[in-house]
């Protein structure tokens, strides 16, 4: 498997994350993640306007080959979602306007992934990435949508058929099918 670079984004309109992978084979590291902070950008319009250029920026700087962006969550407040919609779209633009493959996952599938519950809390994502890619102290941001960005180009990683060492069966025939030897009364 040659070397590839996914980008993950976790949309938002305030607070938008991203982080970078850098995967040789069935092995990742970090690159980079941090927050595009759009608080103090008070019209909407000009909110989109700073995610397509800073994602643009991203997209300059580290060249990745594909985009893991998570999916929005159906919430109570149509209005939140439709904004969030918006932000993920504009992220979206500039990956295509960029000719990036983008894929999209679930918050449940990212968490999933990561930590083997779809329930886990940003915290335990965090705590997992942490170990799973070797990162540092002082590589932990203060915002978990960094991290959460992270989570989903992590994802991804592992959904493209890596790490190669895991053998996947389809269901517990295939498996016994695949593994006579490691099943007894057969």
């Amino acid at each position: 498997m040659a070397e590839k670079i996914i980008m993950g984004i976790d949309p938002g309109t305030n607070v938008m994350g991203y982080g970078l992978l850098k995967v040789n084979g069935n092995k990742a590291s970090m690159m980079a993640m941090g927050v595009i902070d759009m608080r103090k950008i008070h019209d909407p319009y000009l909110r989109l306007g700073r995610i397509f250029d800073r994602v643009t920026c991203l997209i300059e700087e580290f060249l990745p080959d594909e985009m893991a962006i998570e999916a929005p969550f159906f919430g109570k407040n149509i209005q939140s979602m439709l904004k969030l919609g918006r932000a993920q779209g504009v992220a979206i633009a500039a990956a295509i306007h960029h000719d990036i493959p983008i894929h999209e996952y679930a918050p449940l599938k990212i968490k999933m992934a990561i930590t083997g519950q779809g329930l886990a809390s940003k915290e335990q994502v965090a705590g997992m990435l942490k170990r799973l890619l070797n990162l540092k102290e002082d590589e932990h941001i203060k915002f978990m949508d960094a991290t959460d960005a992270l989570a989903a180009a992590y994802c991804h990683f592992m959904q493209s058929g890596a790490p190669l060492s895991v053998k996947r069966y389809g269901s517990w025939k295939d498996f016994v099918i695949k593994n006579k030897n490691r099943v007894s009364g057969s």
